[in-house]
């Protein structure tokens, strides 16, 4: 993944933060974890609100509806759980577009193409994490799904951004102030193949969409 990463800024793209794949209680013992997978996030491949996306030519499209954590300062391998939440500074729901287009239990290639990743989209900042956080998934108006306990699939936030840490540091990086980290998904990930109008509605955090065709 860092290969890939090094390439992809090498040619011209500009770093904005990281991903986390795969964190759900199911997954991680599925797959023998024990913490989340980790890819990278670039300015390049964020969407601006209007953006229609065509995924005719994807394998296998999928939504993904997080939560996005803005670092004020740097979290060091090796930090708290309690520390790396303190690290945040800002929040924003997010809405991230992935293509399914490996074995899901292939770990190495997953990893080494960025979990999937194609596009994110997010709302807007706010400074602190509503005490109760709520999501709903629409298509076209209609609701698609919802959880009133995001954390279920996530893990808990700060344990998932010190493993984070926990990892970079692993492959010599660095979760650094000024990243903004997508935290996985909190519903299921949602097939997208049949297009229409997509809306992540977050409590406390706004919404935020997009139109796939």
């Amino acid at each position: 993944m860092l290969e890939l990463r090094a390439h992809v800024l090498t040619s011209g793209a500009r770093h904005l933060g990281w991903k986390v794949g795969f964190g759900s209680p199911s997954s991680l013992a599925a797959l023998d974890l024990a913490r989340p997978l980790v890819g990278f996030l670039t300015h390049d491949r964020v969407l601006s609100p209007g953006d229609v996306v065509d995924v005719s030519g994807w394998t296998r499209p999928v939504l993904e509806a997080e939560v996005a954590a803005h670092l004020g300062v740097p979290v060091e391998s090796g930090a708290s759980a309690a520390t790396a939440l303190a690290a945040v500074s800002e929040w924003s729901v997010a809405l991230e577009l992935a293509d399914v287009d490996l074995p899901p239990d292939d770990v190495e290639a997953i990893v080494a193409g960025n979990i999937f990743h194609r596009h994110v989209l997010f709302g807007p900042v706010a400074p602190a994490r509503p005490g109760t956080l709520s999501f709903s998934v629409a298509r076209d108006g209609s609701a698609v799904a919802s959880t009133s306990t995001p954390e279920e699939l996530t893990g808990e936030l700060g344990f998932v951004l010190a493993s984070v840490a926990d990892t970079l540091a692993h492959g010599g990086a660095r979760l650094s102030a000024g990243d903004v980290v997508i935290t996985g998904s909190v519903v299921p990930p949602i097939d997208i193949s049949g297009g229409g109008s997509w809306v992540v509605t977050a409590s406390g955090l706004g919404e935020v969409g997009v139109t796939i065709s």
